[in-house]
């Protein structure tokens, strides 16, 4: 009965992490001859890592990442541009917390998609706000939420997201109102958070991209100068049918 009571008050806090560890421990009878201190132990074990399991399920799914991608299945293959010492590197997320960015190039298929997945993932392991979206279509979000009025509102949640990940970069034209809306979002994560931006073009083209002089040279310094930059080599992933 003592029991019972207390599962009972801790579901009230909601300690579930500790209810299960506790229902684990009666249905164990060897456990009964550890020590108080060493089942309390287990219980306050079970809830820290039942709660880190649900915030990162919780940041995954915020997340909404392409692919369920993580960095211990990167084949490190210098052929490929990928160094491992470099990606090893990166994956402290240290470039996160100095509002530092990254930047994949390279051709179709040859995985820059994937690779900012799992960047995406380790952030989010981290503890780190990450959202996924193809930029055509965040410029398209961006053109409607100023239509309809939620613009402020849009525009400060991107700009809470630490990491900000911008897929396709350079596949659909930008009219001066994307440029605008693009600057106003590129400015409002200076110190504040990362992108990680995957494209085909070489970002020596990203200039003539853009097409306006002006905003280019203000949209690209406020990312390119401050980023790390890796080329994706290789043949099409998709048409190998390999992992990376």
């Amino acid at each position: 009965m003592l029991n019972n009571q207390t599962l009972d008050k801790l579901r009230i806090l909601k300690l579930s992490g500790m209810v299960e560890s506790l229902e684990s421990q009666l249905n164990q009878p060897d456990l009964q001859s550890l020590s108080f201190d060493e089942r309390l132990g287990l219980m306050v074990d079970y809830e820290c890592s039942f709660r880190e399991n649900r915030r990162l399920a919780r940041l995954l799914k915020e997340a909404k990442l392409k692919h369920q991608a993580c960095l211990e299945d990167i084949e490190h293959n210098p052929r490929r541009g990928l160094d491992k010492a470099q990606l090893s590197s990166l994956g402290s997320c240290d470039w996160i917390h100095k509002r530092q960015h990254l930047i994949f190039t390279g051709p179709t298929g040859a995985g820059k998609t994937w690779l900012a997945c799992a960047f995406g993932h380790q952030a989010c392991r981290m503890g780190l706000s990450v959202l996924y979206k193809r930029a055509p279509r965040l410029l398209e979000e961006l053109r409607m939420a100023r239509g309809d009025g939620t613009i402020g509102k849009f525009r400060n949640m991107l700009a809470k997201t630490n990491v900000l990940i911008l897929d396709d970069w350079g596949m659909a034209p930008i009219d001066g109102m994307g440029l605008h809306d693009l600057l106003e979002m590129v400015d409002d994560r200076v110190n504040t958070g990362s992108l990680i931006i995957t494209s085909q073009l070489p970002i020596s083209a990203w200039h003539d991209y853009i097409g306006e002089p002006t905003m280019a040279d203000a949209i690209l310094d406020r990312i390119v100068h401050n980023a790390h930059k890796i080329t994706v080599n290789g043949e099409s992933m998709r048409r190998t049918k390999k992992s990376l």
